[in-house]
């Protein structure tokens, strides 16, 4: 028997693949499963073109085993099995891969489905062997050989006993050290967990040797261990099953039980497309967020499977960020796999699954929304905040995809409308929407610039959501209608009469304004104005900062400080008016006294902080008691 040497450059990929290429060691036993279940669709497929080759479907299994005394696991398959030669070809050259050449050799007409196509998938079981053990006999040769090999020092071949066609594999794990837990495998929890996780819908039965517990005496009640043969996985997917075949409860079984939720889902999506690029999907939109959804530690994404073989369980590459509630799963078989099968190359196949799912989502949502108005409201209840923040992210470039999705609290209809059903119901002298932003709908409300625009009676959207200025400043307008914001100071909603009478009066008190502006400092202006109708005074915003806008740069931990430009505005036709007026030529400091209570009015009615709140609280009191 002669000890042969793997190729200079397999002995430099084998020492990289096992040491620095596969990060979860975990897949050992996908992969191994995977080129069994390869080998029994060869022989399956060998028997439909070969008359010489008869095969019983149901004798095509995969058998796993495990010595906890000798350290082995041994995985067995009754397919097609391997010569020498191919043994030498395919075990002996690393990056070989049988798969790939059979599956290159045969027509289209022909094609099966081939996991393995890269011959590095073996390799991965020395991440947790130190020797490896291959017999197997194949289907065109009456001879068997067992090939042997204890990592980069090379490997042996020789003759072997062994009557079945098949392939048997058997790993010598490595002793447990300080960082790695290799014993945790021979455990029949563990493989089982293994292989359900990763080869649940590999089409052939995987089976092992189980532990059930059985009545030893009926009367006694006492229980003895037997070990039974078990088939491990459901070979068939839920979402390669015929439609007409699975129940809705299936479904949501499935989800709750695949993504851990105790809810069922909202809404179920299921796909299946073919073209350039062939997949399965079955989505799901969950009742509720889960509960670190709003964290830095959410990760996003689906299980991404290769013809039903787990390749990665999050694949954050096939969702965009605002629909990153979206659970579910995607399996194909053009999706291109980098050398360690974990994680995916940037190539155009899964490209344009993501933009197809995507496409297939928006599309779902605005049937939602359209047909099913009360789950569509649940729904965005839950999730909307992450639409809105699809609209503004990325500098806007994904609003078109988004802007019919979302919605705002409608002060006419006293519930949530979408930005079209704004538009239908505008009167026919309007020229904008207009929006108010604030903590609450009922803080929104109170706000003394809204009373202009209803009294108008035109509608007003109340923005409640952090984020949803943001959104509206990305959209800039909708059908050709411009936003405005009523908190504004160029609302402009005036007749030409009402701005001349307006502007006179400002002129005529410039001093007292500018006094009144020089004590503030933190406002840009100070004015009268004619648009309150009841509240004495607010404050207005210059720019494109709104005073909303500042409340969510002052949260930021980093403390962006973005201002915005306040201009403090009082009611000309309020008795304050006259009050200020009066003060400002009998009582100069009583004068200022007012100017710092009023401010501090506005910002309160604003929902700012007060910075010096003792301070106002003496002066009003001061006031009250003179």
């Amino acid at each position: 028997m002669e000890k042969k040497e793997f190729k200079s450059e397999s002995k430099r990929l084998l020492d990289l693949m096992i040491n620095s290429i596969y990060t979860n060691k975990d897949i050992f036993l996908r992969e191994l499963i995977s080129n069994a279940s390869d080998a029994l669709d060869k022989l399956y497929y060998r028997s439909l073109t070969d008359k010489e080759v008869k095969v019983d479907k149901d004798d095509l299994i995969i058998h796993l085993a495990f010595d906890k005394e000798k350290r082995t696991i041994t995985i067995t398959d009754t397919g097609c099995g391997m010569t020498k030669e191919e043994l030498e070809e395919n075990l002996g050259t690393i990056a070989k891969s049988g798969s790939l050449a059979f599956k290159e050799n045969m027509s289209q007409e022909e094609k099966v489905d081939i996991i393995g196509q890269f011959g590095v998938g073996f390799y991965s079981a020395f991440m947790v062997s130190d020797r490896i053990t291959v017999t197997s006999k194949s289907v065109d040769s009456e001879d068997a050989y067992v090939w042997e090999s204890e990592g980069v020092d090379g490997y042996t071949i020789k003759k072997a006993k062994k009557k079945e066609l098949g392939t048997t594999i058997v790993l010598h794990l490595k002793e447990d050290t300080e960082e790695e837990d290799y014993s945790k495998y021979l455990d029949e929890y563990e493989l089982k967990s293994l292989v359900q996780k990763y080869s649940d819908y590999i089409r052939f039965p995987i089976q092992m040797e189980v532990t059930h517990h059985h009545l030893k005496d009926e009367e006694k009640k006492e229980y003895e261990d037997v070990l039974e043969t078990e088939t491990l996985n459901s070979m068939v997917p839920i979402w390669k099953k015929n439609k007409n075949d699975v129940l809705d409860e299936d479904y949501e079984n499935f989800y709750m039980s695949k993504f851990n939720d105790y809810d069922k889902p909202l809404k179920v999506i299921s796909s299946s497309v073919e073209g350039m690029c062939s997949y399965q999907a079955l989505l799901f939109i969950p009742s509720h967020a889960p509960y670190d959804y709003y964290t830095q530690d959410y990760e996003k994404g689906l299980s991404l499977y290769s013809n039903g073989v787990l390749i990665m369980e999050k694949c954050s590459d096939l969702l965009p960020d605002y629909f990153s509630f979206v659970k579910g799963v995607v399996d194909t078989e053009d999706v291109s796999l980098n050398i360690s099968r974990e994680m995916l190359q940037e190539d155009h196949s899964l490209k344009l699954i993501a933009k197809n799912i995507e496409s297939k989502i928006r599309k779902e949502l605005g049937e939602m929304l359209k047909n099913d108005r009360e789950n569509y409201i649940s729904f965005f209840k839950t999730f909307g905040v992450q639409l809105k923040y699809g609209i503004y992210n990325n500098f806007g470039q994904d609003k078109d995809k988004l802007v019919d999705l979302i919605m705002f609290y409608s002060a006419k209809k006293e519930k949530l409308i979408t930005l079209k059903e704004y538009i239908d119901h505008m009167k026919e002298d309007q020229e904008k929407i207009y929006y108010a932003s604030g903590a609450s709908i009922a803080k929104v409300a109170a706000l003394p610039q809204v009373e202009q625009v209803r009294e108008k009676d035109y509608d007003i959207l109340y923005l409640t959501d952090y984020v949803d200025e943001f959104a509206i400043t990305a959209i800039q307008e909708y059908e050709g209608k411009k936003f405005a914001n009523v908190e504004s100071e160029d609302l402009d909603l005036e007749s030409d009469e009402e701005k001349d009478a307006i502007k006179k009066v400002n002129e005529d008190n410039s001093d007292l304004l500018e006094e009144m502006k020089e004590e503030l400092k933190e406002v840009s202006d100070v004015r009268f104005t004619n648009k309150l109708k009841t509240h004495p005074v607010c404050l207005t915003s210059k720019g494109d900062v709104s005073i909303e806008m500042q409340k969510v740069f002052d949260a930021m931990p980093n403390q962006m400080g973005i201002k915005a430009q306040m201009v403090l505005e009082i009611n000309e036709g309020h008795p304050i008016a006259d009050k200020l007026k009066k003060l400002y030529q009998e009582d100069k400091e009583q004068f200022l006294n007012y100017t710092k209570i009023l401010y501090s009015e506005a910002r309160m009615i604003a929902g700012l902080p007060i910075e010096n709140p003792t301070e106002i609280s003496n002066l009003i009191c001061d006031v009250i008691s003179k």
